[in-house]
């Protein structure tokens, strides 16, 4: 019975990997934490939401290791997972069921256009006639765009003309955040084939191009509010990108890597609490609105933030309820998780969830299918 017992202790090895074990199960739930408490207070906790996937994967790395030993210390983060799973699904889903889509069903699009690649930032000629083609193909009701550029300049830029011409939403509401030389703008659009009967606007405290617009439109006479909005970025520089390729490839020196390290941390920080703001911001409009509503926009932040949670309030999430796999919204190199949204009031129910499979910016374009 004592050489059983002995038999069935952890080596030193295994003592050792059960308290990394403990740091991860601590850190999952310090990332679902992030949730509920604003970086204005306490910034350090959204760097666990942001790393939310990771302790995941490690915790799920830790119940096969713990299994395979048919150890019950594999319970630690078999729970831990268990209890954060409602967090998990606004990452990845499993959706087997299919609902039949029909002609009064709502479409619903949103994209970060990247200001059709004024710059061409994509080194693609074509990349504004791809952007558009993708639109014209997909032709929503009701099209959100965020970074959107317009020029009243003769010419090809005028993308207020083009899409109106080219969709079927040939109602708009634009705001500018920055004009320059009179004819050349810089903002966001919702564009929609309803009519529109009411326009605002909600500004942020900030210099960057950042805002939220809502539009009140009537659908099958009810009226229905859509909020569009583009929330504080992290605004890497291209240094900043160069240092993140060169430690995936191990070639930055020392001193570097602490000085440039710092640099990302503190951008991180300042857009964690600057979001949080304008979160609030958001919440509290959407909370008095007395409408339903459907809420479009690049939050850039993920599931696991208190930015999503707090905007998310009690509305649906287009992806949790008619998405499938793990979705990935941002296409650029950090990070790459869901930061795209649809959201909408409990009265809709959500039919499809999608984003397409190629972009030519840094997000892929998500749509939706929504009946009342």
């Amino acid at each position: 019975m004592i050489q059983k017992r002995h038999a069935r202790r952890l080596s030193k090895f295994n003592r050792i990997l059960l308290w990394i074990n403990y740091v991860f199960v601590v850190c999952l739930f310090l990332a679902v934490g992030s949730k509920y408490v604003s970086p204005q207070y306490f910034w350090i906790i959204a760097f666990f939401g942001l790393a939310f996937p990771f302790f995941v994967i490690i915790n799920l790395g830790f119940i096969i290791f713990w299994f395979a030993q048919f150890r019950i210390q594999a319970l630690f983060s078999f729970l831990a997972i268990l209890f954060t799973l409602n967090t998990t699904l606004g990452f990845f889903q499993i959706n087997l069921s299919k609902t039949k889509k029909s002609n009064k069903d709502l479409k619903v699009m949103s994209y970060n256009s990247m200001l059709f690649d004024l710059y061409n930032w994509s080194h693609n000629a074509n990349s504004r006639n791809l952007i558009l083609s993708d639109l014209e193909e997909e032709n929503p009701d009701i099209l959100c765009l965020q970074e959107f550029y317009t020029s009243e300049e003769p010419g090809d830029f005028n993308n207020i003309d083009t899409l109106t011409s080219a969709l079927s939403t040939k109602n708009s509401h634009v705001e500018y955040t920055t004009t320059l030389r009179g004819n050349d703008h810089w903002g966001i659009a919702t564009f929609t084939k309803f009519p529109i009967v009411r326009k605002g606007r909600i500004n942020f405290n900030t210099t960057a191009n950042n805002i939220c617009i809502y539009t009140d439109v009537v659908i099958h006479n009810d009226t229905v509010r859509i909020y569009n909005m583009h929330l504080q970025s992290i605004r890497f520089s291209k240094d900043d990108y160069k240092f993140i390729d060169e430690l995936k490839s191990d070639s930055v020196k020392t001193n570097d890597e602490i000085e440039k390290s710092k640099n990302i941390l503190r951008r991180l920080k300042r857009a964690f609490v600057k979001r949080a703001v304008q979160a609030d911001v958001i919440a509290s409009h959407i909370e008095s609105c007395k409408y339903k509503v459907i809420v479009c926009g690049d939050f850039n932040d993920t599931p696991a933030s208190y930015v999503y949670h707090t905007i998310l309030g009690n509305l649906n999430d287009a992806f949790i309820e008619a998405g499938s796999g793990f979705e990935q919204t941002y296409a650029g190199k950090f990070p790459r998780f869901r930061i795209d949204y649809i959201l909408y009031s409990k009265e809709f129910k959500c039919k499809n969830y999608y984003h397409l499979s190629e972009t030519v910016t840094d997000h892929y374009p998500i749509i939706s299918y929504l009946s009342l």
